[in-house]
């Protein structure tokens, strides 16, 4: 990528923050939201193309009692990790009320494998210690929580 190309799409991405983060984040504060966001659509996106049959997949197993799955998910998403939620990201930007929002998104984010919860843990932890970002908390009931 040249360095026109990649200056046109940094420049697109912070319009795009300027224009829906506005009035939620403070303008130094957008980096704790967009960093992490753009990491999980790239990780969604990739997933994608595997989401049935991950989703089969984790049936079969829970259908027949077996409790490592770890391996069979990975498999089934030909990744070295793999989402169990019914939720992508695309469905969730449909939601109806911020209630239902958070509930389905806290669900995404429990369903990835246990290798991206760790990465999430360490980012919301890291995040936490270092910054006055007026981002909400997690739940206590996320498992992605510190």
């Amino acid at each position: 990528m040249d360095q026109a190309t990649h200056n046109k799409i940094v420049s697109f991405i912070w319009g795009i923050a300027d224009d829906v983060l506005r009035d939620l984040f403070k303008r130094g504060k957008y980096p704790d939201v967009i960093l992490p966001m753009c990491v999980l659509r790239r990780m969604d996106a990739v997933l994608e193309p595997t989401k049935k049959a991950v989703l089969e997949t984790k049936q079969m197993l829970d259908e027949a009692g077996i409790t490592e799955q770890r391996a069979a998910l990975a498999a089934a998403a030909g990744q070295s990790f793999y989402n169990t939620s019914k939720f992508t990201l695309r469905d969730l930007k449909s939601r109806g009320s911020q209630q239902q929002l958070l509930a389905d998104f806290e669900d995404y984010l429990n369903g990835f494998s246990q290798n991206v919860q760790d990465i999430l843990e360490t980012a919301w932890t890291t995040r936490s210690r270092g910054s006055t970002s007026n981002l909400p908390p997690p739940t206590s009931s996320s498992s992605y929580a510190p």
